[in-house]
C-alpha cells in the first residue's frame, strides 16, 4: 500500500469537503436531530408529493455486432453523464451530476436473451467542480455477467469528451440489477451526486406468476444531507460512512403512492453509499421476500422485517387486499452502527384506494421456479475453500490486509484468488470488528449463502445473491460457480466510502498463472472512444 498517496488523497478529500474528522460510535445505531444545515422551514415535507414512477428507456437504435455466425443488430441505449439538478427541497434546486439528466438515472427493462449495447457518453465537466479531478467515469452493471472489458473494472476510464459501448448479454435468468459509475477513489462521490440507475431482466416465467406493469414497482432508495443552500454535502466521517438526514425514494424525499387493494410487487434497490436500512409495514402486515440480488427465490419468505444493506436489492410482495382507504408506511427500522434522524424511521406511504382495475397475478406464490443454478448447488459441490477477513489497517479499509494498490502496483496482474472456469468454491467472508458493517459484492458471479456464524442463513436472503451483508462479528460461507467468462473481476465492500479508501481487491477466473495476454482485458480489450457523433 502507498502510504503517502492514500494519505493525500484522505486529506484532499477532506479539505475539499470541509468535512470534520468525526468517528461513529461502535454498537447500536446512533440518533441525532439533523446532518446537514438546511433551515428547518426548507426541510421536504413528508408525505405531500408523489413518488415518481419509473418508466423503461426506449432504445436510441441499433448496433452492429460480430458473432461466430456473422455481424447482427442489438438494441442500443443511449446514456449521457452530465451536470443536472433536482429539487429535493421545494425551495432550491440542488446540483447534481446524473444519467441523462434525471435522478435516478433512466431505468432499463429486457428481456432474457435479448442482448443489448447501452453506450455512455461522458459530457461531465473536464474536471469536477468540487472535488478537483478529471471527471472520468467507468460504468458497472451491478448483476450482470459480463465480460471483463463492459464490467466497470475501475481503472477502465472514459473521459469527458469520450463514450463506451458497453456490451450486454441480458442471458441470466429474470432479475433486479442496476449500472452506476465505479471511478477508481471517486465511486462514493458519484453513486451520491447522481451516477445510479435501475435495469431489470425479464423473463417468461417471472411474467407468469409475478405482477407486472403498473403493479411492479422500482423503488430506488438514498438518503442525503443538505446545506444551507440546498446543495449536497458529502459528510463521510473519515471515510467511514455516509447518513443522510433525508431519505429519498427514486429521487424524491419521502414521498407517497396511491395503490389499488391488490398484490403489488416491489423491487428495493437501496443505493445509498453508507446506510442500510431495516423495512416493516406500519400495520404489521408481512413483507413476502420473492427475489434477492439473482432472481427469484425458490420459496417465498414472509417476514416482517428484514435487514438489507448498500447495492442489495430485494423483491417484496405486498398484499393491500382488505385494506381500502387506509394509510400504511414503508418504516425503517435500522440497524446496528447507522446514524440515525429524526426521520429517517420513515420512508414511503401507501394510500389504499378503493377499486382494482386487474387481478392478474394477484395472489402470493409460495413456490417459484429456480431458474439460477448456484442454488441447486451443494457444499459438497465445492473443490476448493478460500478466506477474507475484512478489517481496518492504518485508517485504511483493507481486504486481507491488501487495497488495490497491491492490484496496480503489480500492472493489473496481482489476484486473491484464481479459480478456473467452471469451478465450484466455498469464500468464507469474516467481520471480526464490532464497529462496522460491510456489505461485499463479489463481480461476475451469483452466489448462495449457506451460513452466517454456522448458522442457516436469513430468511430474507435464502435466493441467489451478490452483495452479502457481513455484519458486526459475523463471518458468512458463500457458494459459488465461476463463469461464465474468463478474466479478472473485483471484489469489493459496498459501503462506497469504505471501497474507495480502499476495501477493493480482484481475482481472476480461469486464467493460467503465467500468462502474458488477456484477450478480456477489463481495460484495453474494447477501450473508450473520442465522442465525435454529433
Amino acid at each position: 500500500m502507498s502510504t503517502s498517496r492514500r494519505s493525500a488523497l484522505q486529506f484532499g478529500g477532506l479539505s475539499l469537503l470541509g468535512a470534520a474528522a468525526v468517528g461513529v460510535p461502535m454498537g447500536n445505531a446512533v440518533r441525532a436531530k439533523a446532518a446537514g444545515t438546511l433551515g428547518k422551514k426548507d426541510i421536504p415535507p413528508r408525505y405531500t408529493r408523489p413518488l415518481p414512477v419509473l418508466s423503461p428507456l426506449a432504445p436510441a437504435g441499433t448496433k452492429s455486432l460480430t458473432g461466430p455466425a456473422g455481424e447482427y443488430s442489438v438494441p442500443r441505449y443511449d446514456v449521457t453523464t452530465q451536470e443536472s439538478s433536482a429539487r429535493i427541497s421545494p425551495k432550491f434546486d440542488t446540483r447534481m451530476w446524473t444519467y441523462n439528466g434525471v435522478f435516478p438515472g433512466p431505468m432499463i427493462s429486457v428481456d432474457q436473451g435479448q442482448e443489448a449495447v447501452v453506450r455512455v457518453r461522458n459530457k461531465l465537466p473536464a474536471v469536477h467542480p468540487l472535488f478537483g479531478y478529471e471527471f472520468s467515469t467507468s460504468t458497472h452493471l451491478h448483476g450482470s455477467a459480463s465480460l471483463p472489458q463492459y464490467d466497470g473494472y475501475a481503472n477502465d476510464l472514459t473521459p469527458p469528451g469520450f463514450y463506451k459501448d458497453y456490451v450486454y448479454p441480458n442471458a441470466q435468468n429474470a432479475r433486479t440489477i442496476w449500472y452506476h459509475d465505479h471511478r477508481v477513489h471517486w465511486t462514493a462521490n458519484s453513486a451520491y451526486t447522481g451516477l445510479a440507475a435501475p435495469y431489470i431482466i425479464h423473463d417468461e416465467f417471472e411474467k407468469s406468476v409475478l405482477p407486472q406493469g403498473k403493479y411492479d414497482v422500482m423503488l430506488v432508495v438514498t438518503d442525503c444531507i443538505l446545506d444551507s443552500k440546498g446543495q449536497l454535502m458529502l459528510l463521510d466521517n473519515s471515510h467511514s460512512g455516509l447518513w443522510g438526514d433525508i431519505v429519498m425514494v427514486n429521487g424524491m424525499p419521502w414521498p407517497y403512492l396511491e395503490v389499488e387493494p391488490r398484490v403489488y410487487r416491489f423491487r428495493i434497490l437501496v443505493a445509498s453509499i453508507g446506510r442500510s436500512y431495516r423495512w416493516t409495514l406500519s400495520n404489521g402486515a408481512p413483507l413476502h421476500v420473492v427475489g434477492t440480488d439473482g432472481g427469484l427465490v425458490p420459496t417465498t419468505q414472509s417476514v416482517t422485517s428484514f435487514r438489507h444493506g448498500m447495492a442489495e436489492r430485494y423483491e417484496v410482495l405486498i398484499d393491500f387486499r382488505g385494506q381500502a382507504g387506509k394509510t400504511i408506511e414503508l418504516r425503517n427500522l435500522s440497524n446496528k452502527n447507522n446514524v440515525d434522524y429524526d426521520f429517517t424511521n420513515r420512508v414511503l406511504q401507501f394510500r389504499v384506494g378503493s377499486t382494482v382495475t386487474s387481478t392478474e397475478n394477484n395472489t402470493i406464490p409460495t413456490t417459484l421456479f429456480d431458474t439460477n443454478e448456484v442454488m441447486t448447488l451443494k457444499r459438497s459441490d465445492a473443490t476448493k475453500k478460500r478466506y477474507f477477513r475484512l478489517h481496518k489497517e492504518l485508517d485504511v479499509w483493507v481486504i486481507n490486509g491488501e487495497t488495490w494498490d497491491e492490484v496496480t502496483n503489480s500492472n493489473f496482474r496481482h489476484v486473491q484468488a484464481d479459480p478456473g472456469l467452471g469451478d465450484v468454491e466455498v469464500w468464507t467472508i469474516e467481520n471480526k470488528g464490532g464497529g462496522w458493517f460491510h456489505p461485499t459484492h463479489i463481480h461476475l458471479v451469483d452466489f448462495q449463502i449457506l451460513s452466517r456464524n454456522g448458522k442457516a442463513p436469513m430468511a430474507h436472503e435464502r435466493g441467489p445473491k451478490d452483495v452479502v451483508y457481513v455484519g458486526e462479528g459475523e463471518s458468512v460461507d458463500l457458494l459459488m460457480k465461476f463463469g461464465p467468462h474468463r478474466g479478472r473481476y473485483m471484489m469489493h465492500c459496498h459501503n462506497l466510502s469504505h471501497e474507495d479508501h480502499d476495501m477493493m481487491t480482484q481475482f481472476s477466473v480461469g486464467m493460467p498463472k503465467d500468462w502474458t495476454w488477456d484477450d478480456n482485458d477489463p481495460v484495453a480489450a474494447d477501450p473508450c472512444k473520442w465522442d465525435d457523433l454529433d
